[in-house]
């Protein structure tokens, strides 16, 4: 199974628990994490329905008891060394708190084990992290992707600190340093929390993966927001490669032009191929106030874009092309010389499923073997034709030779 955090509103621990729990995670599970670190009678999580906007989610709250302390790095590594959990749920989870103090020292210059915690060392945060984690590992998640995450700057008000520029010094470090990909988004809200960012950053990698979704768990922000305050998960199984098609494999570089000579834009043809075109087409077009213009049309692959763009630019008069992706499929192809009587002749073979379904000889060939001997281009053309006709229908690779037809 894997995950994937769509962080549309951003993300924080009780939202990471609100997406599990509605995922399918029994809140039990979540609350026997916490009953193992001896926090039983100290905190509690409560979860409910709730609608952000249009959309409906769960909301798990973390409800401590009064006079809790904030409990330092060492504690809670002694608090999750003494809990019965599984080592994978250990581990994780340690290594979520680890990154915080190495952040929190760097922000406060303070060596880790001295660095107190606040409101990661609290343990509403505590129990974000270890529900979190052990949530994740009862839905059998194995590999966590996530989004871009929304950040805006702005101010937000700290329990300890006083004022603090959004996003926090605390989960902006931790972005920084995961080199998580942001947008803007959240008019200065603090829509990623330290606990939230050290999660993300810790356990996922940012990108999408390709996948075969089979359900998504909707976790609830605390706040209502002008827009659906939800974190999604989105589980499912991996998807193999040839089994999600890409969106494009090619572009189509086009142009409108009605103020060139044709004989100026035929040239452009070779250029474009020599840029990296697979296909170059020119088709008559009305353009305004009624004036017969032309379509230049390059197809190309991804990476040869800006060359084709850079040649319809630099040799026509057009001032901007149009760019489309699309998906292409090609066949196979292979090249053959034939024996004619008018002397040896390229052919090119079309493959399909290893078989050659079509064999055309190349016009360059025939033409060369016409001027060489003085016979007419369309005999030649149609001697090379009967010469090729043999190898449909063969396996390819076919075996390099010379075949021989009467003209």
């Amino acid at each position: 199974m894997i995950g994937f955090l769509d962080c549309y509103s951003g993300i924080s621990g009780d939202m990471c628990l609100g997406a599990v729990v509605d995922a399918g995670v029994p809140l039990d599970v979540l609350s026997a994490a916490l009953d193992g670190m001896r926090l039983a009678g100290y905190v509690r999580l409560d979860a409910s329905e709730v609608r952000r906007g249009a959309i409906r989610a769960t909301q798990v709250r973390v409800v401590a008891s009064a006079g809790q302390p904030h409990r330092t790095f060492r504690e809670i590594v002694a608090l999750l060394d003494a809990a019965p959990i599984e080592p994978a749920v250990h581990d994780h989870a340690l290594a979520v708190f680890r990154r915080l103090v190495e952040v929190e020292g760097r922000i406060h210059g303070a060596p880790p084990d001295e660095v107190e915690l606040h409101e990661v060392g609290a343990i509403d945060s505590i129990a974000d992290v270890v529900g979190t984690v052990a949530g994740l590992a009862h839905l059998g998640v194995e590999d966590l992707y996530a989004s871009a995450l929304p950040v805006s700057p702005g101010e937000i008000a700290g329990r300890h600190h006083g004022a603090l520029p959004a996003p926090g010094p605390a989960a902006l470090d931790l972005l920084a340093a995961a080199g998580a990909p942001l947008r803007p988004f959240g008019d200065g809200r603090e829509l990623v929390t330290p606990t939230g960012a050290a999660i993300v950053a810790t356990l996922a990698r940012f990108e999408q993966p390709a996948m075969r979704l089979r359900r998504v768990g909707y976790g609830a922000g605390g706040a209502e927001l002008p827009w659906p305050n939800v974190l999604r998960l989105w589980l499912g199984e991996p998807a193999p490669a040839a089994a999600v098609a890409p969106l494009e494999t090619h572009v189509v570089v086009e142009t409108s032009i009605d103020d060139m000579s044709p004989q100026l834009l035929a040239p452009v043809s070779a250029s474009l191929v020599a840029a990296g075109a697979l296909d170059v087409t020119f088709s008559p077009l009305a353009m305004k106030k009624g004036r017969a213009g032309t379509l230049v049309a390059a197809v190309a692959r991804l990476q040869d874009e800006a060359a084709i763009a850079e040649v319809l630019l630099r040799e026509t008069t057009t001032l901007g092309v149009r760019v489309h992706g699309i998906r292409r499929h090609e066949a196979d192809r292979s090249f053959e010389t034939v024996e004619t009587a008018y002397g040896p002749i390229i052919v090119k073979l079309k493959l399909v499923d290893g078989r050659v379904i079509g064999a055309m000889p190349e016009f360059e060939s025939v033409r060369a073997a016409a001027d060489e001997s003085g016979a007419p281009l369309l005999r030649v053309h149609q001697a090379a034709a009967a010469a090729a006709a043999p190898l449909v229908g063969e396996t390819a690779p076919v075996a390099t030779g010379r075949r021989r037809a009467d003209g």
